[in-house]
This record gives structure tokens, sequence and C-alpha cells, in this order.
């Protein structure tokens, strides 16, 4: 349980920043058509989610299922989630996209960690 844990924590805050072909997205309906219909996928870990227009995030990582909400607040996508019975706390996230394909999410409103998904 220990190293899902770690792993798990990981992939929601794990890398610096990359090179500036993301472009933020502030706006709710400009993040709603990206995610619309889509799952968000970090492979490497077996990560999937799936964000609903009514604010609830369902999915799995390592084979253990995530739960949570979310909401678009100044121009951040704010989260909680649970993964399995460890919550994870509450956090409001810049999001950034490239190409249509792929999604960046940085912790502490663009300040910390970020991890990219693609969409699929």
């Amino acid at each position: 349980m220990r190293l899902f844990l770690s792993a798990l924590l990981a992939l929601l805050s794990p890398l610096p920043a990359l090179a500036n072909t993301y472009e933020p997205i502030r706006d709710k309906s400009a993040f709603l058509s990206l995610i619309d219909g889509k799952e968000l996928r970090i492979g490497l870990y077996n990560l999937s989610l799936k964000l609903t227009p009514d604010g609830k995030i369902v999915g799995k990582a390592l084979g253990w299922g995530i739960t949570g909400n979310w909401s678009w607040e100044g121009g951040y996508f704010c989260r909680d989630m649970d993964w399995s019975g460890y919550a994870i706390e509450r956090d409001c996230q810049l999001v950034e996209a490239r190409n249509g394909r792929e999604l960046r999410f940085t912790v502490n409103r663009g300040k910390g960690d970020s991890a990219s998904f693609r969409l699929r």
C-alpha cells in the first residue's frame, strides 16, 4: 500500500514545469470543451481519470479506484480526491493545454509541481 501511495502522490505532482509550448486555460468552458467525452491518462502508472461536467472525478491508478469532486474557481481547476480510502486534499491548479491532446496541471495555483496527462 505504501508503494502505491507514493506512486500516486508522485503522479499528482511530480514534474517541474516543462517548455512553454503549453497554453494556460483560464476559462471553464474552454476546459470543458477539451475534456468533453475524454479520459485523462498517464500510461506509466496506469492512471486514468474522467472529469464530468457536473464536477465529479472517477478513475483508477495502479488498479485502485479514484473518486472526487472538482470545480472551476477564479481561472483554476480545484479538486479533492480519494484514492481507495486515502484522502488527497483539496488543491487549486493551473491548467495548461498543448496541441489539444495534452493537459498539464500545476499544483498550488501554478506555483508547484506539475503532472501532464494525455487526452484519449
